[in-house]
Formats: structure tokens, sequence, C-alpha cells
């Protein structure tokens, strides 16, 4: 509700608006004129599935990719993965700019952009996994699609995550309407890993060395040229089916706040405000090593288990293992947030520590899967837990600064950006390490120091990174929990991902 210093939404109501009753913050149960069909509901869900499968697909295979089979130097497997990383980062704040400031269209003033992305980020993918002819100019290929596709995956996500509060005047029916999205994207997320991995699987089993038994032997599976845009392919057909869907099934309504919208901070000024705000500085600063170790991790299994221990044939399941642990224990962590409080959930991501170590020093199956089922538990509470924390930091700097509700776009896009430049950050360096220790694109057998380089990047790199995000976000008070009222007038939105 508007008090009487926010000028901006006081000048919305003098033009005459639609029924009073779709401008409330407070929701009507009584009342059907913003009730959401089942239909719509689902339509909606599906609309976030393609970046979740690509995502999925890229976490756990695009570095194996570059280095097997494209045959990429790992300096320059390096400059892709911080490439692309850093041109989604650069994407977020842009991305929000120009749909801020686009005219609304027949179908909508988001709708455009998610149909507009479609084919060139579907194209972008398909050819990310493509293997060119030529072999001299591949890093350079490889860097630039993946950019385009980062770029490209941003200026989608914003517009459809955004859409959530174009659905329906309600608040109830736009909190179910994100459950389905949030069931939809682990869905795809499951299924990007599963159907990515069950396709290429039989480019990287153990048969393809049984011949080389020198470092440095070139062996590179003949079908793995074909398997690999096959799978694109698949994921690619993703983004035009599910795009479809969503136009048919969702129809944007009129933004009642548009002509008011940007008259508030610029994204500068209220960037500099919410960087000063200690609570946030410090749930950003500690989940920086917190993500980036996820990633590192997600990044790195796939190799640790081709090329430093006899994990060839258990790869897929060892992935499906981690993933569908997240899935089911997601509930699971809800719950104890809800039970317990969310510093002491935090305590949940150590879970994988021990095991991480334990994996390193004895790289057997049976241990192999106590680690992926026990890391796909941590890995799922450390993605709950910074949305879950994110409202409570914003509800309280709301609390001590009075300005509009705008900032709350300004804390979770700037969020994301940090959180995708320290991913950048430690995918680059950890496989510049590859680069240092020797690692020899496409060669069957490894170096030693590959191998203990790998066992160092499983288990003592995300160990470290763990324990100091896990010290610096306990350190101090954490912010008051929000009251009901606060809680009600600020819209959480969320989203997780295991990319």
């Amino acid at each position: 509700m508007a008090g009487p210093h926010e000028g901006t939404p006081a000048r919305a109501a003098e033009t005459p608006p639609p029924p009073p009753v779709a401008h409330t913050l407070e929701p009507d149960a009584g009342s059907n004129a913003g009730h959401l069909s089942f239909f719509t509901k689902v339509c909606y869900g599906i609309g976030g599935v393609p970046n979740q499968v690509a995502s999925s697909a890229i976490a756990f295979y695009l570095q194996l990719f570059l280095l097997d089979v494209a045959q990429i130097p790992a300096a320059q497997v390096s400059l892709v993965l911080f490439g692309g990383k850093v041109s989604g980062a650069a994407a977020d704040p842009l991305a929000g700019f120009l749909i801020n400031r686009s005219r609304r269209t027949g179908s909508g003033r988001l709708m455009p952009w998610v149909l507009g992305c479609t084919p060139f980020i579907a194209l972008a993918y398909f050819f990310l996994w493509f293997l060119p002819p030529f072999t001299s100019l591949r890093g350079l290929w490889y860097t630039t699609l993946y950019c385009l596709f980062q770029a490209l995956a941003t200026f989608f996500q914003v517009p459809y995550t955004a859409l959530t509060m174009l659905l329906t005047p309600s608040p109830r029916e736009r909190d179910s309407a994100t459950a389905y999205r949030m069931t939809m994207e682990m869905a795809g997320t499951l299924m990007g890993a599963a159907v990515h991995g069950l396709i290429v699987s039989g480019a990287h089993g153990s048969h393809r060395c049984d011949e080389a038994t020198l470092p440095g032997q070139v062996a590179v599976f003949p079908n793995a040229i074909r398997l690999y845009p096959i799978a694109a392919a698949v994921v690619a057909v993703t983004y035009p089916v599910c795009s479809s869907l969503l136009c048919l099934g969702v129809k944007e309504r009129p933004d009642p706040s548009a002509p008011a919208s940007g008259q508030g901070l610029s994204f500068l000024a209220g960037l500099g405000l919410t960087v000063r705000h200690p609570p946030y500085l410090k749930l950003v600063i500690s989940f920086l090593f917190i993500s980036a170790a996820v990633q590192v991790e997600q990044s790195y299994l796939v190799l640790f288990c081709t090329h430093a221990s006899r994990l060839h044939d258990h790869v897929q399941s060892l992935v499906l293992t981690i993933l569908v642990s997240a899935v089911l224990s997601t509930p699971m962590w809800e719950w104890v947030l809800q039970r317990f409080g969310k510093r002491t959930s935090a305590f949940g991501i150590c879970g994988m520590v021990p095991f991480a170590i334990l994996l390193a020093a004895v790289p057997t199956a049976p241990v192999a899967y106590v680690v992926a089922f026990v890391s796909g538990i941590s890995i799922a509470v450390s993605l709950l837990l910074p949305w879950s924390m994110l409202p409570d930091v914003v509800d309280d700097f709301q609390l001590q600064h009075q300005h509009g509700p705008g900032l709350e776009t300004i804390f979770y896009s700037s969020y994301v950006f940090f959180t995708k430049l320290s991913g950048a950050g430690a995918l680059g360096i950890s496989t510049l390490s590859l680069d240092f220790a020797g690692y020899e694109s496409g060669a069957c057998k490894q170096a030693e120091q590959v191998v203990v380089t790998l066992k160092v990047l499983i288990g003592a790199v995300p160990t470290c990174m763990i324990l100091t995000g896990l010290c610096i976000l306990m350190v101090g008070p954490a912010p008051k929990a929000p009251t009901q009222d606060s809680s009600r007038s600020l819209r959480r939105r969320t989203s997780y991902s295991l990319a």
C-alpha cells in the first residue's frame, strides 16, 4: 500500500483504473476475478522448462565436450566458460533496462521478448555442440556461441519470470503459478541431464580407451561427433515447443503501474544503496563462495569419473542420482527451513564436504553413489536457502530505508549478477589449473599431475569454498524475520537451477 511519500502510485491513481479490487495487495479468496485455470498455470510452468533443460546439460557435459570431443586446449576452455558466464551476468541489468522501456504490443510487453529470443537461442544452443570443420579457430567459435547463448538465455528468462506479476491481480494465484513454475523447472533440470546424458553416453564409455595406454594418446569415439549434435537438437526443440505452449495458454494482462514505471531511483543509485546494506552484503559474499563451490563440483564430476577414476560407465547414473536426490529432498528442506530456521539449515550444505573428500581419496563405485546422493541433498539446500533469505534482507532494508518497491528488483537482479560472476571466476581459474597441470585435450589417459589436480578440484576446492561461505554467513546477527504485512507487500520471486 502506497504511503504519502510514494508519489508514483499516487499519480497512477489519477487515471480511472479498472475495477479497484485489481489494484489492492490484499488477496481476495472469495473472488474469481483473478482466478487462473489449471491449463494456464501448466502452460506458464512449461515456459520455464527449456532454459533449465539446456542449463543442466551444459553444467554437466559442456566442459567434457570441449576438452575431449572438440579437443580445445584447457586454457581456451577456461576462456569459453569465463566469457559465457560474464556475458550472462552482464545481460541481466541490460535486459531489465531494455525490457522496462519497451512498448506494449498486441501480445503484451513481455511476451514478444520471450517469443523473439526463441529461434535465436535454439540455434545458438545447437551450434554450441556442433563440431566445425576447421580446427584453428574452434576456441573463438565456442566462445562466441556460448556468450551468445548465455546472453539470449538471460533475455528469455528475465521477461518470463517477470510475467508472473502480469498473470493475475491475485497474489494467491501468483504464488500458485510460481509453484507450478518451480515444479516444471525442477523437472526440466532432471530431464536435461537425463536426455542429454543418455544420448551421448556411448561417446565416453571405457571401450574408447581399451587400446590406449600411453598418456597423451588421442582416442575420440567416432560417434561422439554425431551423438552430441543429436542431443543438442533434442534440447533445442524444447524452446519453440514450450514457448508456443506458453503463448497459447498464457495471456499477459496490462500492467496498471506501467505509466509510472521507471520514475523511482535509477538502477545505479539503487544498486549503490543495496550493496551498502550489511545483511545483503553478507548474504551475497557468503553465497558467492557456496554457489561457486557447487558449480565446480558439478562441472568436474564427469571429468573426474572419466580421467581420475574407473567410473566411466557410471557417469550417467551418478548425474541422475545427484539430480533426483536434489529434487526429492527439496520439500524436506522447505520443512526444515520453517521448523528449525534458515541459519541452522545452512549447515546442511556441509553434508557434501566429508563425502567429497572421501570420493577423492577412495574413488570406487559404492562411494561415488553415496557421495552423489548426499551431494544432491546439499545442493538442494544451497539453491533453496539464498532465495529464502533474500526476501528477509529486502524486508529489513525496506524497514530502514523508506524507498519505493522497485528496489526489490535490484536486490534480485544484482544477486544473480554477482553469483554468475563468481561462477565465471571459479570455473575459469579451475579450468586454467588443468592447463597448468598438463591436461591434453582428447587424450585417453592423462598424466598423474592432471589426476591429482582433478582430485583437488573435486574435493579440497569445494570444501574450502563451502566452509568459507558458511563462516561469513554465520558472522553477525541475522536480519529480522518479516512481519505478515511486510511479507505480503513484497512479492517473492524464486528460481531454482542446478546450472
